[in-house]
């Protein structure tokens, strides 16, 4: 203290504020660098200029098709309806189908779609959050069929 009663600043006060200053921003940098790494949920195509080349193609084919598609839960089902443009079901030659959560690909469910009635159900246990299905179907006459569903799990 001097002779007014104001705490002094000395240079060992700013080495110490800017250590601290300069160790939070670092400690912030490499958190959000370890969860932009390990939440990465993955690429979506190997080659996205070949993938790009062939894209018009494979979307004409898909709406060619005329199928509509819509999600629902029932308690711990997932239910599947797939419709072609006159409403009349559709019995696709095969499904894939893997949800996951928007954003870590560690959650990622493949799920085993059966006909039942006229809808296909799969049992999946979901926890509470949002959540993406992404379906690839083939129809009967070797057309693929891919669309990315949201759903939104309230418990």
């Amino acid at each position: 203290m001097t002779a007014t009663n104001q705490p002094v600043f000395t240079g060992r006060k700013m080495l110490l504020l800017m250590v601290s200053f300069f160790a939070v921003i670092i400690a912030v940098n490499v958190f959000m660098a370890y969860s932009a790494v390990h939440t990465f949920p993955g690429l979506e195509v190997e080659n996205s200029y070949v993938a790009s080349q062939e894209f018009n193609k494979r979307a004409a084919a898909q709406r060619a098709l005329g199928w509509s598609v819509a999600l629902t839960r029932e308690g711990n089902e997932l239910v599947l309806n797939l419709q072609d443009k006159d409403g009349n079901e559709v019995l696709p030659a095969s499904i894939h189908a893997v949800i996951g959560r928007p954003t870590f690909a560690g959650d990622d469910i493949t799920l085993d779609f059966r006909l039942v009635g006229n809808a296909y159900r799969a049992t999946a246990d979901l926890a509470p959050g949002p959540w993406r299905l992404f379906l690839d179907a083939v129809a009967q006459d070797g057309t693929l069929y891919k669309k990315r569903l949201k759903l939104v799990v309230d418990q």
